[in-house]
């Protein structure tokens, strides 16, 4: 061999026996591309001799010529880095997959999502920090208000939810346990779960998940009653995707999810009408809001309009409609008017006493 090559062979077997020495050297690359994504934004930027440091403490050494090599790579590879010269420059990361206004959306949602439980809602909202700098993230947790909220006590949830999806994907049934909340003085704790059809499991065709009142619903078609219904996700328990393929395709094709949640109110069952039902002009905002913009609507008075309404009637039905106090009148059917008298003239007579 010639001398020359002997050098060269030298030199490279002198690298290789350095590199085992360190093995995180070889994940230098990797490290610079963590510490810019964790450390740097627009607002904080590091200098070359600064992330040699930041390498330094994670065991690897670099050389000042490398750095600009290896930022080059990345940036070739897609990461945004800038250099911004001067003084207070240095490298950060422009941009990212979310930017954090996007973030601080998916983070008010989580809050806000009572089908969420409080320890999933936390461990949710960690995940979406490291999307993002160290720095930005530390914005978002002086933002988190999850203790204090209302959220649902079933861990299974996002189990739920995904076994949901893969029922519906795979084209099969479900069986599930269901239950409601009862109070119950004699028992520790008070509050206790009550298996409905005495624990019996459920059987349903998964058809779709809708979000509504600020919880997770099925939208399947039920075994027992040939039907379609729907079931808060977070009172379903014990799910097991079954072989059998799923029924109600028919039934569920002239199923318009849409418009079973605007006139299904609280996602309360009940009987469905058209109801003629006038509204002083004041609250067609909070006409719009429940039904949408594209409802029947005519002029009736100069301070009153009639809209034209599908809706189930239940209880939560006429809850909104008290809500609304002297602003709102149900002009027909006639009998839908006296029901609704009646249901105000129930809750008055609880104060008779007054």
């Amino acid at each position: 061999m010639e001398p020359r090559f002997r050098r060269i062979k030298t030199r490279f077997l002198n690298g290789r026996l350095t590199m085992s020495k360190n093995p995180n050297q070889k994940l230098k690359l990797l490290y610079l591309y963590q510490i810019l994504l964790q450390r740097t934004d627009e607002n904080h930027k590091l200098t070359t001799d600064e992330l040699r440091a930041a390498l330094e403490r994670c065991g690897i050494t670099a050389e000042r010529k490398s750095i600009y090599s290896d930022i080059e790579a990345l940036q070739n590879f897609g990461l945004d880095v800038i250099c911004q010269r001067g003084t207070g420059g240095g490298y950060y990361v422009a941009s990212r997959e979310f930017e954090l206004p996007e973030l601080k959306l998916l983070v008010d949602a989580i809050q806000c999502s009572r089908f969420i439980t409080e320890k999933k809602s936390n461990e949710l909202i960690g995940k979406i920090e490291h999307l993002t700098s160290d720095h930005e993230a530390h914005t978002l947790q002086r933002q988190v208000y999850v203790s204090e909220r209302v959220k649902t006590l079933n861990e299974q949830i996002y189990y739920n939810i995904d076994a949901l999806h893969a029922a519906i994907s795979n084209d099969v049934q479900i069986t599930f346990r269901y239950f409601n909340w009862v109070l119950n003085f004699s028992a520790s704790p008070r509050i206790q779960k009550q298996y409905r059809r005495d624990g019996a499991r459920y059987r349903v065709s998964p058809w779709a998940l809708t979000w509504d009142n600020e919880n997770y619903y099925l939208i399947g078609f039920d075994d027992d009653s040939k039907e379609i219904r729907h079931y808060r996700v977070d009172k379903m328990l014990n799910i097991t995707i079954t072989a059998e393929k799923r029924d109600g395709g028919d039934q569920f094709s002239k199923f318009d999810i849409g418009n079973y949640s605007k006139r299904t109110f609280g996602m309360f069952a009940g009987d469905e009408n058209t109801l003629e039902i006038e509204f002083d002009n004041n609250l067609i905002g909070v006409v719009m809001d429940r039904f949408g913009k594209d409802i029947i609507l005519n002029s009736n008075t100069e301070n009153t309009f009639v809209a034209k309404l599908n809706v189930n009637i239940s209880s939560q039905f006429y809850g909104w409609l008290a809500g609304l106090g002297t602003g709102v009148k149900i002009l027909s059917p006639q009998s839908e008017a006296e029901k609704y008298l009646k249901y105000i003239k129930d809750i008055s007579s609880k104060y008779t006493h007054f």
